[in-house]
């Protein structure tokens, strides 16, 4: 039987980006301190921090290992992803890299952030009152944080991102590389979640900066089965929450 999705897929959440060290895993930022750093510079062009980039480096090694050359490599094209993806494919050699088709695919971006994308906890707070009862009515797939995107909007672009990957990709191994709420998404439509086991991360799964999750294609030739989650191989920094 032909094959109607890809023989691999494995998910990488980004390295360590400079929001990810000064939000310190927290919504918002602690305080003006916290955040000068970043504050100002659009979601898209956050970098990695030099730990993130060690991490990417020896994810890459652990990478190329575990599954050799892929055929295609997708990032968002945010820069935190872009710089990810290269630190990885620096572990292969030469001729190795220039096998694999490197791709930007706005699909698999962050969701939008909205409003209070540089606000600190008091700043929120002031400005939205209104909020936390909100999120708490609606959960953290539906709810929309103000002006930007929930997870059930993400889901959406990912779900159209899955299905060309499927009609044009069959049999090939794919690695994308991407951001935490978006592997959500993915884990919500690859493994069939329901609306409430999609609210939240289950207790100690929230995915790690670097970490790799990896999907196989089942014997039947219809469907991607969850081989690994939130793998790490690094051993440098600290793992993060949030973009």
């Amino acid at each position: 039987m032909e094959p109607r999705r890809p023989a691999l897929l494995v998910l990488v959440r980004h390295a360590e980006s400079a929001r990810n060290q000064a939000k310190k895993g927290s919504v918002y930022f602690a305080d003006d301190a916290a955040r000068q750093v970043v504050r100002g510079v659009p979601d898209h062009l956050i970098d990695l921090t030099a730990d993130g980039h060690k991490q990417a480096a020896q994810t890459g090694h652990a990478i190329r290992e575990r599954f050799g050359v892929f055929d295609y490599v997708y990032t968002s094209g945010y820069a935190r992803t872009v710089q990810t993806a290269e630190g990885i494919l620096g572990a292969y050699p030469s001729q190795e890299r220039d096998r694999m088709r490197v791709r930007t695919n706005i699909f698999v971006r962050e969701r939008d952030p909205g409003f209070a994308y540089d606000m600190t906890t008091a700043e929120a707070e002031a400005a939205f009152p209104w909020l936390n009862e909100y999120w708490h009515t609606f959960g953290g797939f539906m709810a929309r944080p103000p002006g930007g995107e929930s997870l059930a909007d993400v889901t959406g672009r990912v779900h159209t991102f899955l299905d060309t990957l499927f009609r044009d990709r069959p049999g090939q191994k794919i690695m994308v590389v991407t951001h935490g709420g978006t592997l959500r998404c993915f884990r919500f439509l690859l493994e069939r979640w329901d609306y409430q086991r999609a609210q939240r991360w289950p207790e100690g799964q929230t995915p790690a900066n670097c970490g790799v999750t990896t999907y196989r294609l089942a014997a039947s030739g219809e469907q991607l089965e969850l081989e690994d989650y939130n793998r790490v191989y690094w051993t440098v920094g600290s793992a993060t929450d949030g973009i």
